[in-house]
């Protein structure tokens, strides 16, 4: 069985073990991934776990989340694709995105409330990334996502491993940093921008886990 959005076969091992791919497999859809990365902790250490990792540490940060929905939605068929958020005077944040019925949705690991899950009724990534404006700020309350990044298939890394290998896949995160990005501004906008309200912020804010250097909004 193809999903029709163009993922591989559904029962493709991608290197998993036998074990592992009846985990992800019972995940079902992309809400069932969204579930189980909300009911792991948010993983505050400077790592870039593969999706491997994470399954057995159970804990990730917004790549790690990434690089594992992505992996996840493949084994249920879909592409394994994620794109990039930036953000000026902030953190970047990447999400796994998905089509269904011609339609974007996302699948997200974060530190904040707003910046997770997304339904697929968004007709461009474009629209994609505006869905996560208004609630991307740093502790200034400083509304910061300024860009996106095209989507990228994360098979193009299949040769490294990405899915299972126990090394660092900062190579993603790099590769991310080297595309180009458009802006989701025009021009002089950010000069107009409000800053998020304190309930906004508490609201967002809510099971947000604080390292004892974060002095910013880590996504």
């Amino acid at each position: 069985m193809t999903n029709p959005t163009g993922g591989g076969k559904v029962g493709t091992n991608f290197e998993f073990t036998a074990s592992e791919l009846r985990t992800l497999s019972a995940l079902k859809t992309p809400s069932g991934i969204q579930r189980y990365l909300d009911n792991i902790p948010y993983h505050l250490a400077g790592t870039a776990w593969s999706p491997r990792v994470v399954l057995h540490e159970k804990t990730a940060h917004c790549l790690e989340g990434a690089a594992f929905a992505a992996a996840a939605l493949r084994v249920l068929g879909f592409p394994p694709i994620i794109f990039d958020l930036e953000a000026d005077h902030d953190t970047d944040h990447v999400v796994a995105i998905f089509k269904a019925r011609g339609h974007w949705g996302a699948v997200a690991k974060s530190n904040f409330t707003g910046c997770r899950y997304r339904e697929p009724v968004y007709r461009t990534l474009r629209e994609l990334a505006l869905s996560y404006f208004n609630i991307y700020f740093n502790l200034r309350g400083e509304r910061t996502l300024r860009r996106y990044s095209g989507p990228v298939n994360l098979a193009r890394f299949d040769r490294l491993h990405w899915t299972t290998t126990d090394k660092n896949i900062w190579f993603i995160a790099e590769y991310l940093c080297e595309i180009p990005h458009q802006p989701l501004l025009r021009r002089g906008a950010e000069k107009n921008l409000t800053r998020v309200d304190a309930r906004t912020m508490k609201s967002e804010m809510v099971g947000h886990r604080k390292s004892p250097q974060a002095m910013r909004h880590v996504s």
